[in-house]
């Protein structure tokens, strides 16, 4: 004999609507299921991973993604109050404020992240499940544009991008955790993340164009691929743009 269906309602707040379907914004959504159901499934089930949720309120009461829902239940899920706080890294040996992975998909945002100085690791070869194992087991920070990565259980700490554009992706991010007091640019490879060292010219010299050999003097190198960075014509471009982006990442009160 089947169990017998029950349903619960849940209203959706705020940015947590971008994941629904336009006739189930900002409206409550009732939900069938039989059997013993957490509140993670059943959200999920609607299409809201569980990292963008903040808190689940029934009532005057306090819930937990892991509550087993009640049939008749009236749930409000909103999203958490932002910035976020930084996560906190148990790796003893990290001094980053935050550490992401990316999926394949945003490789110019992993790029645009390392030029502010943060830990964006990417790698276009890397599948769905290797990029949920990375985020859990390094204490890394998911970003995608894939929802439903999201959902993946062992994900603890995920966001998904509202924006198909690199640079608006990277206000997002800025904006999101408040990064932008802890913006440290040019110390980090684009290529590979690895962090940039100063080295002397002569070390180099072998490698470096005519042109460069006689203009520049200040010179980083990559301690992980060996690439060499240089204050180039480019720099100036670079930190005027820099600045807008920065601009437009500031949190205001």
């Amino acid at each position: 004999m089947s169990e017998a269906q029950k349903s619960a309602t849940f209203l959706f707040h705020g940015e947590l609507n971008d994941f629904l379907t336009p006739s189930r914004r900002n409206r409550p959504v009732r939900c069938l299921f039989r059997g013993r159901q957490t509140a993670k499934h059943l959200i999920e089930s609607l299409g809201v991973p569980h990292p963008e949720v903040g808190s689940l309120r029934l009532g005057e009461k306090t819930l937990s993604l892991d509550t087993l829902v009640e049939d008749g239940d009236w749930i409000e899920v909103h999203p958490p109050p932002l910035p976020l706080p930084l996560p906190h890294l148990s790796l003893a040996a990290s001094e980053e404020p935050i550490r992401f992975v990316l999926d394949n998909h945003l490789g110019r945002l992993a790029a645009y992240l390392r030029l502010f100085g943060f830990d964006a690791l990417y790698r276009n070869d890397l599948q769905d499940d290797e990029l949920a194992q990375i985020s859990y087991t390094e204490e890394r920070v998911l970003l995608t544009r894939d929802h439903r990565l999201l959902m993946r259980a062992c994900v603890q700490q995920g966001y998904w991008l509202r924006s198909k554009l690199p640079r608006q992706q990277l206000v997002e991010v800025l904006r999101r955790w408040n990064l932008v007091p802890q913006v440290r640019p040019f110390r980090r490879c684009l290529r590979c993340n690895g962090l940039l060292q100063e080295v002397p010219k002569e070390q180099i010299l072998s490698r470096l164009q005519p042109l460069t050999r006689l203009y520049y003097d200040d010179f980083r190198l990559c301690a992980g691929c060996g690439q060499i960075y240089w204050r180039g014509s480019h720099y100036e471009r670079m930190q005027s743009w820099m600045g807008r982006v920065l601009q437009a990442a500031v949190i205001t009160p």
